[in-house]
């Protein structure tokens, strides 16, 4: 062989596993990056807020490239909106917020949400704003202090008791409006937006937000959202992050076993059925010691009910008020009082369920149609009660000396005026005197009782 083709020969066998990489290389598909998608429907509450937290972190651990967090509630907690946000801004790949289906909602929390987001995006016919923070004691809007009022003085008056819950309102206020645009200033978007949402419960249409730089586009669906996205810069922490998201995969994390569970017991309908089944439930077992189930049944349901409840804007004047309720039912049903007790047990119980979690916070209140039906269940026990109580004080005793007076029955041998004879009454013998002559079986009518002699009259 030639030295020249000998060189040659080298130099493809030396070429040949590279050749051979290359190839296979190329026959293999790239691999699609992989994003998350976390869905959060509904109020904003300690369970929306831990699936978040759970879901995002298997999504890091999964390789997932970014995350989609699909948005659509009226708002919910200032907590578990700031754990969520927490969590989003410590996440190590980008979130995307996307308010969607058509007809969702980014209401009060989720406004601080989508601005904490990478990327912001919102479907068609979704709309977002009215973030103004509620105090968690009533229902409407922190108000701001008015111009001039001067702080509190030593001496309580009502002015200065007004000036006094301005002040926490207009702290309260600052702080949410610092928080949504210390977020705006982050991820670079509309501020001045941002702040009249909080102050003025200001809303924005999907494509309104679009223009005035709230949000960063309007998508469709996942894809679009996915292709419009891909490219853009985001910064993730301390470092620069180019999306490359066009034809990503899309993979849906959903809510585990223990999520669900807390999702259902931390409903407030929910929680405030717990609390009463375990309140009539161990009353049951006071009232009938041995039966076991209620007790046992009612012991579980009060735990996870006040388990909820510490988990939940909670009243404690409404709660104290039910209670009160109870007892004076309970008292009512032990003690007839002929109403007194029980119509004011059933207004303090009703008054309080009202107030329970009446904070104005959405989607954190007792359903009323549930409310009433209880009070009209209530209302019905209560007046089932009183007519027992008055049907028995009508009725004709039954026992004793009593039950006996003016019962009638046969004499079994004549009997001669002040005399005494034997008589049959309620199947029973008995020693009669009479001051009339009656002959044998005659009907006559027991007046008195004197020991074992009855005293009696022609019937």
């Amino acid at each position: 062989m030639k030295r020249g083709s000998r060189v040659a020969w080298i130099m493809f066998c030396c070429m040949l596993p590279a050749l051979t990489l290359l190839a296979a290389a190329i026959g293999q598909p790239v691999a699609r990056p992989m994003v998350a998608q976390i869905a959060l429907d509904g109020p904003i509450g300690p369970a929306a807020a831990e699936y978040f937290g759970d879901a995002s972190k298997r999504a890091v651990a999964d390789g997932a490239a970014a995350i989609v967090l699909r948005l659509d509630t009226p708002g919910g907690l200032a907590d578990s909106m700031r754990q969520i946000i927490a969590g989003m801004l410590a996440s190590k790949v980008p979130v995307l917020v996307y308010v969607a289906p058509a007809g969702a909602r980014a209401a009060s929390a989720g406004t601080y949400i989508l601005y904490a987001g990478q990327i912001a995006a919102m479907a068609p016919a979704t709309h977002l704003g009215a973030a103004t923070p509620v105090a968690l004691g009533g229902g409407r809007p922190m108000p701001l202090p008015k111009a001039g009022r001067q702080p509190a003085s030593a001496t309580t008056t009502a002015d200065d008791e007004t000036a006094a819950d301005d002040a926490e309102s207009h702290k309260a206020m600052n702080d949410a409006i610092a928080y949504i645009r210390s977020l705006a200033q982050l991820r670079g978007r509309n501020a001045a937006w941002a702040e009249q949402a909080v102050r003025g419960a200001a809303t924005l249409t999907a494509s309104e937000a679009a223009q005035q730089r709230v949000i960063d586009f309007v998508a469709a669906d996942v894809a679009e959202l996915l292709a419009k996205a891909d490219g853009r810069k985001v910064q993730v922490g301390e470092r620069d992050v180019t999306l490359q998201l066009r034809g990503a995969s899309v993979r849906e994390y959903a809510p585990g076993a223990r999520t669900r569970f807390l999702a259902i017991i931390t409903n407030p309908t929910i929680a405030y059925l717990l609390l009463l089944a375990g309140i009539f439930g161990l009353l049951l077992e006071a009232l009938h010691p041995g039966a076991m189930l209620p007790g046992i049944a009612g012991g579980i349901c009060l735990l996870v009910g006040l388990y909820a409840l510490q988990l939940l804007p909670v009243n404690y004047a409404g709660l104290a008020l039910m209670a009160l309720g109870v007892g004076l039912l309970v008292a009512e049903a032990a003690n007839p009082s002929v109403g007194a007790f029980g119509v004011g047990g059933l207004v303090s119980f009703v008054t309080g369920s009202v107030m329970l979690m009446n904070t104005g916070v959405p989607g954190y209140g007792v359903n009323l149609g549930v409310i009433a039906g209880i009070a009209v269940c209530a209302a019905g026990l209560l007046a089932l009660i009183v007519w027992l109580v008055f049907r028995s004080r009508r009725a004709h005793p039954v026992t004793g000396d009593a039950a006996m007076l003016m019962d009638t029955g046969e004499l079994l041998e004549p009997v001669s005026a002040g005399g005494e004879a034997w008589m049959m009454v309620r199947g029973e013998r008995w020693r009669v005197r009479c001051d009339t002559a009656l002959p044998a079986g005659a009907q006559v009518r027991v007046v008195s009782r004197q020991g074992l002699l009855l005293q009696v009259e022609p019937a």
